[in-house]
C-alpha cells in the first residue's frame, strides 16, 4: 500500500494540527494560533507534548455558535 492509501481524510480525524485545521476550516494559521493563545483553556484544544491540537468536532461546534472568528 502506498502512503496516500493509508492517510486518514481530515473530515474523519478526531484531532487536527494547526495546519490541518487551517486547511479544513479555511481559516488562516495565524488566526488559529491567535485563537489558541487567547483561549488556552478551550475545550476544543488538547496538548500533545508541546504541540497544540484541535478537536475537530468541538471546534466545529465552537464555530457554529460564534458570530465571528
Amino acid at each position: 500500500m502506498s502512503n496516500l492509501e493509508n492517510k486518514v481524510p481530515l473530515w474523519e480525524k478526531y484531532i487536527l494540527t494547526i495546519q490541518e485545521a487551517a486547511e479544513y476550516f479555511h481559516i488562516g494559521e495565524k488566526k488559529l494560533r491567535k485563537l489558541v493563545e487567547e483561549r488556552t483553556d478551550a475545550d476544543y484544544l488538547i496538548m500533545n507534548g508541546n504541540r497544540v491540537m484541535i478537536k475537530r468536532k468541538l471546534f466545529e461546534k465552537y464555530l457554529d455558535e460564534s458570530a465571528s472568528v
